[in-house]
């Protein structure tokens, strides 16, 4: 057994899916399609299925020549393969960094459905060591915080039966192209990737490369930061569910209003009030997107300010908070 497919045996034992099917995602770049090698040679026996998933967003000239490439490698493989396709280019308004994040929407919605069609317990995705340290470092860049910190899951749900799995996320981009070398499997290389209009380029071509001359170890290091940062965003959410069951409640008859025992929050940290609300807004699906630490705050200092009726504040997304004594009222209007 090459070593490759070894890390990703222990990453992400075969006993845990043999008898489940996995949905592979593979744009045919280096990453996933040695994901996509390592999970089939791993796979012998059991009751699941794989099969390989590409999504065709249509932003370059050869991205018909990618679907191709990935359809024929899981022909070879004797694996089915879906494929999707999205005009995501046609939103001619939206920024680069808009452009991605679009794509990323359309190729999640895509993989769902795929998965819950197909009945399929995981989605497997081939984001690495390299992708963690780049999303760190564009979340810091943009402003972020713990939660933050933690990176990529290495599993998150995906929807009601489906979960989405990153088997190789401490595996280095290094090893996963040696390991395509040794097997002699071909891969697609995008030339986008070397675009520098998006950010995610220049934080991989220009930043992490000078981080580098301080710390060559600066991918692992940063790796390192992520798990540990998970760590104690598990202890904040552990403390923050319980002050969500003491402070929180909501009439049966009106999920979009919310009322908070601000006594029941007395003393608490600010940074935990903070971290309420967000769960708060997770909890009704209400927009976070305008959402930043200095409305974050705010709320927080409603909790805590000691006047009984302050100015009320409001929030993106037609949100009012009004605190009356010791009640804190959230409502979302129209």
């Amino acid at each position: 057994m090459h070593r490759f497919e070894s890390r990703l045996a222990a990453a992400w034992q075969p006993e845990r899916w043999r008898d489940v099917s996995v949905v592979v995602a593979v744009s045919g770049g280096a990453d996933s399609v040695g994901l996509l090698r390592g999970l089939a040679a791993l796979k012998t026996g059991g009751a699941g299925s794989l099969t390989v998933a590409h999504f065709n967003h249509c932003l370059r000239q050869v991205a018909a020549d990618d679907a191709r490439f990935v359809a024929h490698l899981a022909e070879q493989l004797g694996l089915p393969c879906e494929i999707g396709e999205g005009r995501v280019a046609e939103a001619a308004s939206l920024e680069r960094d808009g452009i991605e994040a679009g794509a990323r929407g359309q190729r999640y919605a895509f993989l769902q459905e795929a998965a819950e069609r197909l009945g399929a317990r995981y989605v497997a995705l081939a984001h690495t060591a390299d992708d963690q340290a780049e999303t760190m470092l564009h979340r810091i860049i943009r402003g972020t915080g713990i939660a933050g910190l933690a990176g990529m899951r290495r599993a998150r749900p995906l929807g009601p039966a489906v979960t989405l799995i990153r088997p190789i996320l401490t595996a280095r981009r290094s090893e996963i192209r040696e390991y395509l070398a040794d097997i002699g499997q071909p891969f697609r290389e995008d030339p986008s990737n070397a675009n520098l209009a998006f950010t995610r380029n220049r934080i991989r071509l220009d930043l992490l490369p000078r981080l580098a001359e301080y710390n060559p170890e600066v991918i692992a290091a940063l790796v390192r930061l992520a798990e540990t940062a998970r760590d104690a965003q598990q202890v904040i959410d552990s403390h923050v569910e319980k002050l969500v069951a003491r402070a929180i409640s909501s009439p049966a008859d009106s999920p979009e209003r919310v009322s908070i025992d601000c006594r029941a929050l007395a003393g608490e940290p600010r940074h935990l009030i903070r971290e309420l609300f967000v769960t708060l807004w997770c909890s009704r699906n209400w927009p976070q997107q305008s959402m930043g630490f200095a409305e974050w705050d705010s709320l927080a200092g409603l909790i805590l300010d000691p006047a009984k009726s302050p100015p009320p504040l409001h929030l993106p997304g037609n949100i009012r908070a009004q605190k009356t004594g010791e009640q804190l009222s959230l409502a979302r209007l129209g």
